[in-house]
């Protein structure tokens, strides 16, 4: 019974960590309307950051922030190549999600994973605070997380930033009737999206001890 309730809490975990690659593909299929296919780069990005710093003893914090941003770039380039480029929105997130291949295993010096064993993380932190079990640790960081992230993006997008993106998916021409610069609520939606995604990707690299730079295949179906 004890190994069968400590597997259910496995799999619980995993699914908190997830859901913040979920968060990032809601905003951009249901709330933007935008097929990103970014999502499988920015997942790996995420991993290949936080790990890339982690094992150069960054703190995990500072590093799982880094990953926010560096997904927030990534998902800038997919919302420059669609609005500046004129690409289709499904092309523009495969060609940046090739071109994050490359750039992952750049990241993590030119090797297709990097190992954080032994190393601290965020989920050490929490046991060694708290005095419990990894998987215990993981399930506090994963609830609060996902409490955070859907709270702030609660408040974010009743603002009049929120509400313009919201709109931007629902109607792009009637925004731009109303003065809505759509270009730049498609970008901020894609950078916001894409961040959480790569600090999923972060969260989940150190919950398995290690990046890789294929994790992020099939993430896009996870999210969905």
């Amino acid at each position: 019974m004890l190994q069968l309730l400590e597997t259910m809490l496995s799999g619980a975990n995993q699914g908190l960590l997830y859901a913040l690659l979920a968060l990032g593909v809601y905003i951009t299929f249901r709330i933007l309307n935008f097929a990103d296919l970014t999502t499988e780069g920015s997942f790996a990005m995420g991993g290949a950051v936080a790990a890339a710093l982690i094992s150069r003893n960054v703190e995990p914090v500072l590093a799982s922030v880094v990953a926010f941003v560096s997904g927030a770039v990534a998902g800038s380039l997919t919302g420059i190549l669609n609005t500046k480029l004129k690409i289709q929105p499904i092309l523009a997130g495969i060609l940046t999600m090739i071109a994050l291949y490359s750039i992952n295993i750049r990241i993590m010096g030119g090797q297709p994973n990097t190992s954080l064993l032994r190393k601290t993380t965020v989920i050490t932190y929490i046991e060694n605070l708290f005095n419990i079990s990894k998987n215990q640790a993981i399930l506090i960081l994963g609830v609060l997380s996902v409490a955070i992230v859907i709270g702030v993006l609660y408040w974010f997008f009743g603002t009049e930033i929120g509400s313009a993106i919201r709109a931007t998916g629902n109607n792009e021409n009637m925004c731009r009737a109303l003065g809505i610069n759509t270009d730049n609520t498609k970008i901020l939606a894609l950078m916001i999206a894409n961040g959480l995604i790569a600090v999923s990707g972060a969260l989940v690299a150190q919950q398995q001890s290690f990046a890789d730079v294929s994790m992020g295949i099939g993430a896009i179906i996870i999210g969905l």
